[in-house]
């Protein structure tokens, strides 16, 4: 899928990108997942990891979500430092939210970091809502703020 204000292209993930989206991820997390974390997901038969590529397929963010029967689930996404702020993450979060309601999703949850401010806003900005919050979720001792986006049937056609 490319994008008709940019050239970023969203495309599934594959194991050649792991170098790229290592990097990324040790970056971007505390306790970052290793190698094994994303081939399991590349094997995952509910899961469909994607990257987002510039014109030179260089890996400028990734997300791991998963879908089982009618709920999606994203486990991880991030953004290239490089690349941050610019629409990477959105439009990775939108692809999501749009392959997931085509396989027959009600609903698309994530936990988030409280103090990831600029994650919570993309993700209200999209539709998601707080639904709830898991106490020392992180490796700090951090909640995670549990957030849904629900399809409306009415709806489905318009959203993302």
């Amino acid at each position: 899928m490319k994008d008709s204000h940019s050239e970023i292209t969203i495309c599934p993930m594959t194991e050649a990108d792991l170098d790229e989206i290592l990097a990324i991820e040790n970056d971007s997390f505390p306790l970052p997942w290793n190698r094994d974390h994303f081939l399991d997901e590349l094997k995952s038969a509910h899961a469909f990891p994607q990257v987002a590529l510039d014109p030179e397929d260089m890996v400028m963010g990734y997300i791991c979500p998963r879908l089982l029967f009618d709920e999606g689930h994203i486990l991880n996404v991030a953004v290239n430092r490089a690349f941050r702020g610019r629409g990477v993450g959105r439009l990775m979060v939108e692809r999501v939210l749009r392959d997931c309601r085509e396989g027959g999703a009600d609903t698309v949850s994530l936990e988030v970091r409280p103090s990831n401010l600029a994650a919570i806003s993309l993700y209200r900005q999209l539709g998601f809502v707080e639904t709830g919050r898991r106490r020392n979720y992180y490796e700090n001792g951090e909640d995670a703020l549990l957030m849904e986006y629900t399809f409306d049937n009415d709806e489905v056609d318009n959203a993302v």
